[in-house]
């Protein structure tokens, strides 16, 4: 794996503008208090923290779906503004997201088929048929199949729809992809199995995750660096064992005290199970 740098982020801030009532003075909101970190190709930064510390809020701004409110933004060494710049075709094939709810990130309405096949139509110039078959096939690389192909949503378990999820992000070859929580939702043996899917896709495809979670275990597991949020800030930043093993911040250190079970042996043997 090439360690050049996919995604900067210097200084980001976001803010929200609110009224106290209607005629109320404006409230300005910092969600994020200027986050900087990079994420090399191939790698996994773990973001961690608890509910409410902008965890969400960043990953929006990194899948391009809000702005900033002020710092910089680059993909691939690109500064990308989209308060300034149009969104082309190719920068949002670069970023993709993998949400939290597999039961809810899917429309119901839709054929597996045109779930996976509509971004390509969106983004790409490929014809229906090589849409169809590049569709099957990325169902093939998630443990599902061709017939699965024309089946609705809701006949599909719940690892099975993030799997469908996982497929649709993976359709337009992202450089980077965003999970947000992508197994909390999930039953302990099906959390192993997508977390086993997601490091053979890395493998084999060099992805680049960031990788957002409030589960310890899971996060010592998988990830090459970790990032921990409080309160729009980040108050530590380091690789995965230099985080864990010695932490410096008093949050981090009461965050890993307060999950008795972050150690990377639970997780292992989630893993073990879900082959067996």
């Amino acid at each position: 794996m090439s360690g050049d740098t996919i995604l900067e982020a210097r200084n980001l801030v976001r803010e929200y503008h609110t009224k106290e009532g209607m005629f109320g003075k404006p409230v300005v909101t910092r969600a994020l208090k200027g986050i900087s970190f990079s994420l090399e190709r191939g790698k996994t930064l773990a973001v961690v923290g608890e509910s409410g510390c902008g965890k969400s809020t960043l990953a929006r701004i990194l899948t391009l779906i809000d702005p900033a409110t002020e710092g910089e933004l680059l993909i691939e060494g690109e500064p990308i503004d989209i308060r300034k710049d149009r969104l082309t075709r190719e920068l949002r094939r670069k970023v993709q997201i993998v949400f939290q709810n597999p039961y809810g990130s899917l429309n119901p309405r839709q054929k597996v088929g045109d779930v996976l096949t509509e971004p390509l139509k969106l983004n790409t110039d490929m014809n229906e048929q090589q849409r169809r078959d590049f569709a099957m096939d990325m169902l093939v690389k998630v443990g599902l199949g061709p017939e699965h192909y024309n089946r609705y949503p809701h006949m599909f378990s719940g690892g099975q729809r993030q799997r469908i999820a996982i497929a649709r992000a993976l359709v337009l070859k992202p450089k980077l992809l965003i999970l947000d929580e992508p197994v909390s939702a999930l039953d302990l043996s099906v959390q192993a199995q997508i977390l086993n899917l997601l490091a053979d896709l890395q493998e084999e495809f060099n992805l680049t995750y960031l990788f957002i979670s409030h589960d310890l275990s899971v996060v010592r597991y998988i990830a090459d660096k970790v990032m921990v949020m409080y309160f729009g800030e980040v108050v530590e930043y380091g690789t995965r064992d230099a985080v864990f093993e010695n932490p410096q911040h008093d949050y981090t250190k009461t965050l890993f005290n307060a999950t008795p079970r972050a150690d990377v042996e639970h997780i292992k043997a989630r893993l073990a199970a879900a082959h067996s």
